[in-house]
């Protein structure tokens, strides 16, 4: 089921999040606004426990949200089989983690290759736009190196390139620079943008580094459960 959701790749609408254990019921959010335009960068801080994991968990389809609809590229998620919202997800967005989640025993081609792949498309294109990307970000001369042979910075650059290989209309990112040296992360977070300029890709990203925040259109707070914008004085 489609809903009008103007030039918005990804939206949140009334949203709502409770965990509960036997009685006890702790919520992190609830009412939570978002709408993230085609070809936006948005940065989202908060404290440590805030729910931003959460709130990206539940924007990628990964979580159900206790009330409140998530779109994603028009399609309300709740509408949707988990079949249907994992076709969605493959087609229409990319993840990007603090750790890359690469398959050990893949080469850095196959490991882009497989979500193209995935998505019904031949061996042959799929190796074909996973090479030209992984050129992209550098990597041409290690295709066939598995991610135990690649440095961090190479690793998630992999990752990056898996992101993108089926072109989503949003990638969402958790602390995807997080675990690598400040030089690295800085070369990475540039290299995200520079394909999200290329590609006009959505990217909401998680992070605690206020510096690389500031690079991205809009930086969002999360505290007690509500979404602020933070002018620039304030990032």
């Amino acid at each position: 089921m489609n809903e009008p959701t103007d030039d918005a790749v990804i939206r949140a609408s009334a949203l709502g999040k409770t965990y509960a254990e036997g009685k006890l019921r702790t919520p992190v959010f609830d009412g939570l606004e978002l709408s993230v335009r085609k070809g936006e960068t948005v940065a989202i801080l908060g404290a440590s426990g805030a729910g931003k994991s959460t709130l990206l968990h539940l924007l990628g389809g990964l979580d159900t949200p206790t009330s409140g609809e998530v779109y994603v590229d028009g399609h309300r998620m709740s509408a949707l089989s988990d079949a249907e919202r994992g076709r969605l997800r493959n087609r229409a967005l990319g993840f990007i983690y603090q750790f890359h989640h690469l398959l050990p025993e893949f080469t850095a081609l196959e490991n882009v290759v497989l979500p193209v792949v995935l998505g019904g498309v031949s061996v042959a294109e799929a190796e074909k736009r996973a090479t030209a990307l992984l050129e992209s970000v550098g990597l041409g001369h290690r295709l066939d190196h598995k991610p135990g042979e690649l440095s961090g910075g190479e690793r998630q650059r992999a990752a990056v390139a898996r992101a993108l290989v089926n072109r989503p209309g949003c990638v969402l990112g958790d602390e995807p620079t997080g675990n690598l040296d400040e030089k690295t992360a800085a070369t990475v977070f540039d290299l995200m943008l520079a394909l999200n300029r290329d590609q006009r890709t959505s990217l909401v990203l998680v992070t605690h580094d206020r510096r690389l925040a500031r690079k991205l259109d809009r930086v969002l707070e999360l505290h007690e459960g509500r979404l602020r914008e933070l002018a620039p004085d304030e990032v």
